[in-house]
């Protein structure tokens, strides 16, 4: 099953970048430094509470730093047959709309195991002037899903570590006995249904939906079972709800267009000519045989480092998640492929010391209890456990050729259907509502970089609706808006919410930097003997580039070298200790980010050294790198 990761250090920068746009089209900055904290309630009426039937609400009080900020609990049933007791405390926040109301919008986050009320933070000032700007003279409603955030958590330790696919399997067959009865009972459908119960325990008739990755999903479901009571959609990142493939095939059908996308503006060329094709190469070579050896530690220590297909190809979906991640990935791959696999190994490494997430942040409780009871699945919901790997494996092998794009059947382990194996009944089988949709204004965000929603699921969506419109952001992620630097998705989420209007493209944003060059291949980039100052500088070079791409990906304090040394990073500057990407080659010195337009402006002094150098000293001035390598002027 997909697990989500970081953005690593690329979040505060597009936090920054989001500011940026926000100034540029208001004039006004959002503050900043505010963090999200509780503050002890006090009484506040805001006028949208009401009693709904069979909800239990409570009254609403003021929380958070935003001023009118005020929270509130709605309790639902967990069961709404009735057949197993006990109810569910949804906390809910709201902000009354700023200016002349217009209406109430509900933010919805992604996992499924993302807390809306978590994650959008109403309480900080930053979140609350991006939502305001995009959504003017609305009402702010986020509230935690059951079972997550602060609406009773699920939180199995296993299932936050990163997994193997059969230990993943295991981990899920054990928070499911771990839930007991309440694991039916976190399906899309009852999602849809606690969304309904705060839409009318606030009071409200037509609500506008916002939702990210799988919030689109719910927002859609939510759609067909609700469709009275829906405004308009605004879906980023389209999941569709009603999509009828077990096996994940049409992401991995999509990844290379979508890896060979990136690559169209030439910036992986100093890397490779082929990403998509390394990807598959590497992919299949690794299914065939998992690779294995040490890395370095930033204590200078060493550790074995395992990676596998799932593992491996796990890390290229997680790359539309974090720019500094993509950046390393052509240079990496192709470097794996022509026989280069320490960098893989390392990357690996960082991949899983940034991979881990606490369930607070993103329950993979919930996500599991989600999509295993959700589907669809080769099987029936109420097939017994035992029954299901035969069923499993017969459809898989009844699949035609090409179903995983160019990757094996291995590429199955990827699936809900996979995971979910040894999810007790019932398993798959998930309602929803019989629709029709409502013919209301739909637009439709997708990133052109984005592997794990493609924009073939989000065409197939806008085009059921009469005024649906869809938007691409090429070179960009997935969660459209918050990964858009340039500000245009935000701009035209804004220009339709106040007129209907949307453009019809956004330029390709310039990336934060760029994606990093080849890397040195054993022989000669493992120089054992003394090389000249030109090729002393062009791995110098190159080991900048990659240290300002793994600044940007990973959140460690202190990250390894390839072949040694590490990088310590400290606020907007990271510092070079004997840093290598090629033996005896290394680099040492201060490096500060000085200007966070785009791409990312570095400047700082690195003195090279290494038993294969010729040592000497290179300033870096923005695009400018020059210096004096054993008494030669050098550089540009």
């Amino acid at each position: 099953m997909p697990r989500s990761a970081v953005r690593g250090r690329a979040g505060r920068l597009l936090t920054a970048a989001i500011g940026c746009a926000l100034l540029a089209a208001t004039g006004t900055a959002a503050p900043a430094g505010a963090q999200r904290r509780p503050v002890a309630p006090r009484p506040l009426s805001h006028g949208l509470l009401a009693t709904a039937p069979g909800v239990a609400a409570r009254s609403a009080q003021a929380c958070g730093q935003t001023p009118g900020l005020t929270c509130t609990t709605v309790a639902v049933p967990l069961d709404r047959s009735g057949s197993v007791p006990g109810t569910i405390a949804l906390h809910v926040e709201v902000l009354p709309a700023d200016g002349t109301p217009r209406g109430a919008v509900f933010l919805i986050a992604g996992g499924p195991g993302q807390g809306s009320a978590h994650v959008f933070g109403l309480s900080d000032p930053n979140a609350v002037a991006l939502y305001r700007y995009l959504f003017p003279g609305y009402t702010l409603v986020a509230y935690d899903d059951r079972g997550t955030g602060d609406s009773g958590l699920i939180d199995c330790p296993p299932l936050q570590a990163v997994l193997a696919p059969d230990a993943q399997r295991s981990a899920t067959a054990k928070c499911a006995s771990a839930l007991g009865q309440q694991a039916s009972f976190y399906s899309t459908a009852d999602h849809a249904a606690d969304l309904d119960a705060v839409r009318a325990a606030l009071g409200l008739d037509k609500v506008a939906l916002f939702g990210v990755s799988y919030g689109t999903k719910l927002a859609l479901a939510y759609a067909l079972a609700y469709p009275s009571h829906v405004e308009r959609l605004l879906l980023d990142s389209v999941l569709p709800p009603l999509e009828q493939d077990p096996f994940g095939t049409t992401e991995l059908q999509a990844m290379p267009a979508t890896l060979n996308a990136f690559c169209s503006d030439a910036s992986c060329r100093a890397a490779t000519r082929d990403l998509a094709g390394d990807v598959a190469a590497v992919a299949n070579r690794l299914a065939a045989k998992s690779l294995q050896g040490k890395v370095l530690l930033a204590n200078g220590a060493s550790a074995t480092q395992r990676v596998d297909a799932f593992s491996f190809l796990s890390m290229v979906f997680d790359a539309d998640l974090n720019p500094g991640l993509a950046a390393e990935l052509p240079a990496v791959v192709h470097a794996a492929r022509v026989g280069n696999t320490q960098p893989l190994l390392r990357l690996a490494r960082i991949h899983d010391m940034t991979s881990k997430t606490s369930s607070r942040d993103l329950s993979f409780g919930l996500y599991v209890a989600t999509v295993c009871r959700d589907g669809p699945f080769p099987w029936q919901p109420d097939t017994p456990v035992p029954e299901r790997p035969a069923i499993y494996q017969s459809a898989v092998a009844s699949l035609p050729t090409g179903s995983f794009g160019p990757f094996g059947t291995w590429a199955a382990q990827f699936s809900n259907a996979y995971g979910c194996l040894d999810w007790p009944s019932p398993s798959g089988g998930g309602q929803y509502g019989a629709g029709p949709l409502p013919d209301v204004p739909v637009l439709a965000l997708s990133g052109g970089f984005d592997m794990r929603t493609p924009t073939s699921g989000a065409a197939a969506i806008v085009a059921q609706f009469p005024h649906g419109h869809l938007l691409v952001v090429p070179g960009v992620g997935h969660s459209v808006v918050t990964a858009d630097p340039s500000g245009c998705a935000i701009q035209a989420v804004r220009s339709w919410m106040t007129t209907g209007v949307a453009p019809a493209q956004c330029a390709r944003p310039k990336p934060y930097v760029a994606p990093v060059p080849a890397l040195p291949a054993p022989g000669t980039g493992s120089p054992v003997r003394p090389i000249g100052a030109l090729a002393t500088y062009a791995i110098a070079a190159a080991t900048l580039k990659e240290a300002e791409a793994i600044w940007l990906t990973a959140a460690p304090a202190a990250i390894p070298g390839i072949f040694g040394g590490k990088l310590v990073t400290s606020g907007r500057s990271f510092t070079l200790k004997g840093y290598s990407i090629a033996r005896g080659v290394t680099l040492s010195g201060t490096i500060r980010l000085v200007r966070t337009g785009l791409p990312l402006t570095f400047e700082g002094t690195v003195t090279v050294a290494g038993r294969a150098a010729s040592g000497g000293i290179l300033g870096l001035k923005g695009t400018s790198l020059r210096g004096s390598l054993a008494g030669r002027i050098v550089g540009r």
